[in-house]
C-alpha cells in the first residue's frame, strides 16, 4: 500500500496508540474525581498539557484540549466574536480557509456579524496590504490559516502578526492544523492570540486536539457544564487522547529534522515527474509552500474516477480536502486562486508523511500516467 493522503489523516504512531490503550485501561478515572483514580488521571492530564505546551514553547495554562481542529477553530472564532461583540462585529478571514472556519464565520454572519473575505493571489497567498486595507474601527478578529490544506501554500503569518500589533483590539487566530511538524510557527514572536491544532494530522488519534489561547485572552465557551479546561471547554476530559497527543507531538518534532529532508526530496521528485505527464498542471506554488502537499490537475480526467482506479492498485491520494471531497464540487481554494473550472474539477492532492519514499513516488507517477491514458481512451 502507498498512502499519500496524510493531510486527511495520518497513521497513528504505535507508541501513541499504546499510550491511549494503557491510560484508558489503567488510569480511567475522571480527572475531576477526588479519589485516587481521579487524582492519577488529573496528574496524567497535567503532564500531557505541560508536554504539549513545552513543545509549542508556550505556557501550560495556554493549552486547552479539544476534540480536534474543527472544534478548536469554532471555539476560537465564535468564542472570541461573541464575547467581544460589544467592541465590534467585523471579522476578517481569507477566502481559502478550511470549511470549519468558513462555516463558523457564516453562522456568525447570520447573527449580525460582518465578514470580509480576503482574496488570494494565483499562488493561494494572502497579501498583508489586503489585511490592512480590510481593517475597520469595529474589527475584532482576523483568522488566517498557516498552511492551506489543499495546495499547501504558506501564509505570511509573521507579517500579519506584526501588522496586528498596531491594533490591540484585534485578535489574531491561526489554523495551524496542517503546519505541525512541517512548517515552524513561533506563537509568541508572531503575536498569535489563538491557534488550532489536531492530533490526527501528526500521527496522534482522531478526536483529540488543542487550542492555544494566549494568556489574557478570554473566550465565550461553546460548551457549558462542568467548567473543565478553565471554564472554556466543558466536558469530561479525554485524558488518554491528550496523553497520546503529547506522545505523537513529541515524536513528530523529534523526527522532524531527518523527516523533513526526506519529505522535500520526495515532493521534488513528484513535482518533476508529474510535470512531464501530458495534460498535468501543478497548482501548488514553488515558493512559500509546505513540504508535504502537492496539488495538481489533469486536463480531461475526472478526479474521482482516477482516484478509484489508483485505489485498485492500493495507491491512496485525494481530490480536495477530506472535509469536501465527497461533495464532488470543484475546489473552492483553486477557484479563488483563479484556476479554471475544468482544472479545478480535475484536481488531485498528494500529501506526504516522513515515512514516504522516493520509490513510492516513482510508482505513483507511473500509475497516474498510465491511469490517465487509460481513462482518456475510454472517455474518447
Amino acid at each position: 500500500m502507498i498512502y499519500f493522503d496524510n493531510s486527511a489523516t495520518t497513521k497513528p504512531y504505535k507508541e501513541a496508540v499504546d499510550s491511549f490503550v494503557k491510560v484508558s485501561s489503567e488510569f480511567f478515572g475522571n480527572p475531576s474525581s477526588l479519589h485516587g483514580l481521579g487524582v492519577q488521571a488529573e496528574k496524567l492530564l497535567t503532564q500531557a498539557r505541560t508536554q504539549v505546551a513545552n513543545l509549542l514553547a508556550v505556557k501550560p495554562t495556554e493549552i486547552h484540549f479539544t476534540s480536534g481542529g474543527t472544534e478548536s477553530n469554532n471555539l476560537a472564532i465564535k468564542g472570541s466574536a461573541i464575547l467581544h461583540k460589544s467592541k465590534g462585529k467585523h471579522l476578517i478571514l481569507s477566502s481559502i480557509e478550511h470549511p470549519s472556519v468558513r462555516g463558523a464565520m457564516e453562522q456568525l454572519e447570520k447573527l449580525g456579524f460582518e465578514i470580509t473575505y480576503l482574496p488570494a493571489d494565483h499562488n493561494g497567498r494572502v497579501k498583508v496590504e489586503d489585511v490592512k486595507a480590510s481593517i475597520q474601527k469595529n474589527t475584532i478578529l482576523v483568522s488566517v490559516m498557516q498552511v492551506n490544506n489543499e495546495v499547501g501554500t504558506i501564509q505570511p503569518i509573521t507579517e500579519i502578526g506584526e501588522l496586528l500589533n498596531q491594533y490591540p483590539n484585534i485578535l489574531f487566530h491561526v489554523d495551524a492544523v496542517q503546519a505541525v511538524g512541517k512548517v515552524p510557527l513561533n506563537l509568541m514572536e508572531n503575536s498569535v492570540d489563538l491557534c488550532s491544532f489536531s492530533a490526527h494530522k501528526f500521527h496522534g488519534l482522531k478526536g483529540t486536539g488543542a487550542l492555544f489561547v494566549r494568556e489574557g485572552v478570554r473566550l465565550d465557551p461553546l460548551l457549558s457544564g462542568g467548567n473543565q479546561e478553565w471554564k472554556v471547554r466543558s466536558g469530561t476530559e479525554n485524558v488518554a487522547g491528550a496523553v497520546a497527543m503529547a506522545k505523537a507531538l513529541r515524536m513528530t518534532i523529534g523526527n522532524s529534522e531527518s523527516g523533513l529532508e526526506r519529505m522535500k526530496v520526495v515532493k521534488s521528485l513528484l513535482r518533476k515527474g508529474l510535470s512531464r505527464i501530458d495534460g498535468v498542471t501543478i497548482n501548488t506554488p514553488l515558493e512559500n509552500s509546505a513540504p508535504h502537499i502537492l496539488n495538481f490537475s489533469i486536463r480531461g480526467v475526472k478526479a474521482e474516477v482516477l482516484i478509484h482506479t489508483l485505489e485498485q492498485k492500493e495507491i491512496y491520494l485525494s481530490t480536495t480536502s477530506a472535509c469536501s471531497s465527497k461533495k464532488q464540487l470543484p475546489s473552492q481554494t483553486l477557484l479563488a486562486m483563479g484556476v479554471p473550472d475544468d482544472l479545478a474539477d480535475s484536481a488531485f492532492r498528494i500529501s506526504l508523511s516522513y515515512d514516504n519514499t522516493e520509490d513510492e513516488a516513482q510508482k505513483v507517477i507511473m500509475a497516474i500516467e498510465e491511469g490517465a491514458k487509460q481513462l482518456r481512451k475510454v472517455m474518447n
